[in-house]
């Protein structure tokens, strides 16, 4: 009788043969999609009570210096002493929103102030001043008043090159109309339009009405402004008159397209 043939016997299983990978089930031995999870969610949380810490809790990252700039008039010790910058606190802590009104409302002087933080130890503090454009006189002192027409500080002695405001409203309907405050706005308007070699020159605007503006210059000249509108061409007109007339004494651009000049 025949014995069993070798397809009955089976064939052995090639060497060749790839291998099973291994099962990743909650029966094998990989990592399951559940520890996983729990592994990154952990990892996470780790770095981010890491980042706190650091951010709060260590001295990595603390304040430890102040820089100002941008300071002519004030000081830096006086900006520092009303800025209150918090030495040793967490730099992250500092409110600097807090910081910018509060050296804003103490010292008028300041027209912008930028508070930033200067990783890892310091706060800046870039300040920019107002600039006087006129002065009100007031009881033996200066009022400075700047380009937007603030009032903004009060000195002893004049700044030199900023022209006095010579306020003196007749009684009339302009005055009822515009009030003081307005008029003071028209004198600023106009110091801000003049050319600077008249700017440098003048030693007074004078203000009666909304357009009754006139300058007193040095050399006892005068010059009729008129109201503040068509300011830049006023200074045209005026910079052509005093270089056709040098020697003159008053020069009216109250009417640009028909200026005059005088000997007095």
């Amino acid at each position: 009788m025949a014995g069993p043939t070798t397809a009955q016997r089976g064939a052995p299983e090639r060497a060749d043969t790839p291998a099973r990978p291994p099962r990743t089930g909650p029966e094998g031995r990989g990592i399951s999609r559940r520890t996983l999870l729990i592994l990154i969610t952990l990892t996470a949380a780790l770095l981010t009570a890491f980042v706190i810490w650091v951010l709060y809790g260590s001295s990595w990252l603390r304040v430890e210096r102040v820089r100002t700039s941008g300071v002519e008039v004030l000081t830096r010790a006086e900006v520092e002493a009303v800025a209150a910058v918090p030495l040793g606190a967490p730099l992250v802590s500092v409110d600097t929103d807090a910081m910018e009104s509060r050296l804003r409302q103490r010292l008028p002087r300041i027209d912008t102030v930028d508070v930033a933080r200067s990783w890892p130890h310091g706060i800046s503090l870039k300040v920019t001043e107002r600039k006087p454009v006129l002065l009100v006189e007031k009881g033996g002192k200066f009022v400075e008043v700047d380009a937007k027409g603030v009032r903004f500080a009060t000195v002893d002695k004049a700044p030199k090159g900023v022209p006095l405001l010579e306020l003196a409203p007749a009684p009339s309907a302009s005055l009822r109309r515009f009030g003081d405050d307005r008029l003071l706005r028209e004198a600023v308007r106009v110091a801000g339009d003049l050319p600077a070699g008249v700017a440098k020159d003048t030693e007074a605007v004078r203000v009666i009405s909304y357009d009754a503006i006139s300058l007193r210059l040095t050399r006892d000249r005068v010059v009729t402004w008129g109201s503040g509108e068509g300011g830049p061409v006023k200074a045209r007109v005026l910079t052509a008159l005093m270089k056709a007339a040098p020697k003159a004494g008053h020069f009216d651009v109250s009417a640009p397209s028909a200026p005059a000049v005088s000997a007095s």
